[in-house]
């Protein structure tokens, strides 16, 4: 049967143990190669060219030079199969790990999953962990509401905020301090980017979209 190689970095001795031990006895896996710094990581990555590489994300007091060493990796190795192994949970640097590269992102009290990830990630599957799919998927909302908001001009907002909270346009001339003429003109342009037939349709979509 091939096995897995499988480089683990992590600079706590006692996980490094651990997870070396634990990993082992999988009959289709092996630690190839430990590595404590993001030194020691490049080296043996390059010496050893693992299958799957276990990154732990801290390996020196939370600098997240994990995310770093990475990054080195796949530049070594654009197609190497890296899983982040961590205790924390922020979104932000689920996102910025997969940014660098990582397959998938297991938190250190999930550590059961760890050969599974590892196969996964072997097998080029596209499992990732629930808790880091949805910081995924959070993100991807948030930078796809972003483009939205761009779609609009800031007085076009301002505009169709109003339209949602029921003002007339002799209302919101006086709200605004604009005429009828230069809010005709701002609605006419509002329903060509948002493809609507009325006002109050455009508002609707935009408050869908949370554009305001």
């Amino acid at each position: 049967m091939t096995r897995i190689h499988v480089l683990l970095v992590e600079d706590d001795h006692t996980w490094r143990e651990g997870l070396t031990s634990y990993i082992n006895k999988e009959t289709d896996m092996t630690v190839a190669g430990t590595a404590s710094s993001k030194e020691e990581a490049v080296a043996v990555f390059t010496e050893l060219k693992p299958d799957v590489v276990l990154m732990d994300i801290n390996l020196t007091e939370n600098n997240l030079d994990g995310i770093e060493t990475a990054l080195e990796l796949t530049e070594l190795q654009p197609d190497c199969r890296i899983i982040m192994l961590t205790s924390l949970t922020a979104e932000d640097v689920m996102v910025e790990s997969f940014a660098a590269g990582a397959v998938n992102y297991i938190s250190k009290t999930d550590f059961k999953e760890i050969p599974d990830a590892i196969r996964a990630a072997y097998n080029r599957q596209s499992a990732i962990h629930p808790t880091a799919a949805a910081a995924l998927r959070n993100e991807f909302l948030r930078l796809k509401q972003e483009e939205s908001k761009k779609l609009l001009s800031p007085a076009e907002r301002d505009i169709l905020q109003l339209i949602h909270k029921g003002q007339t346009q002799s209302e919101i001339e006086k709200t605004l301090f604009i005429t009828k003429r230069t809010i005709k003109n701002h609605i006419n342009r509002i329903l060509k980017k948002m493809g609507a037939k009325t006002s109050k349709e455009a508002a609707a979509k935009a408050k869908q979209k949370k554009l305001f």
